[in-house]
């Protein structure tokens, strides 16, 4: 018990520094990096803002976890994980998993058809195969929280 609690603490800290660099990521790097890439290369200046708009829509697919997951830890801080308000969290982390895949998969269509060089397609597809197992993995997760709030609220009825 004492683990757990230094674990939700140090995994609250590590939330909040990612949550800030997430940010910082959405309002300065991205802007200027597509902002960089437009100056440098004048015949790709028409993709800065679709990537940029792309790039910031997939970091607040990340924030939404991880407000997501700061909501489930106090779930789990207060004993009260196994119920339906954490089952809520965990759509809400499925969902914007699921958002994220769909635009990652619309790109990795569109850059395969009209890359040059499979440097990009190859890498577009790792990402997608990456976000696929999250999200496929956090549906189970959800089946087994799911199982084990109705197994929960069964003990407690018959006490």
């Amino acid at each position: 018990m004492f683990s757990e609690h230094r674990a939700v603490a140090a995994l609250r800290v590590f939330l909040v520094l990612l949550f800030g660099v997430l940010v910082m990521f959405q309002v300065l790097s991205l802007p200027g990096q597509f902002r960089h890439m437009a100056q440098e290369s004048p015949e790709h200046a028409y993709l800065r803002w679709p990537l940029t708009a792309i790039t910031v829509f997939w970091v607040l697919c990340v924030q939404v976890v991880v407000v997501c997951t700061w909501k489930l830890l106090t779930l789990v801080k207060k004993d009260r994980i196994f119920t339906e308000a954490s089952l809520v969290w965990v759509d809400a982390i499925v969902w914007s998993i699921t958002a994220a895949w769909l635009v990652l998969v619309g790109v990795l269509l569109y850059v395969g058809f009209t890359a040059d060089d499979p440097g990009a397609p190859v890498l577009l597809f790792l990402m997608t195969i990456v976000v696929t197992v999250l999200g496929l993995l956090m549906v189970v997760m959800r089946a087994l929280l799911r199982r084990a709030t109705t197994l929960r609220a069964d003990m407690e009825a018959v006490i």
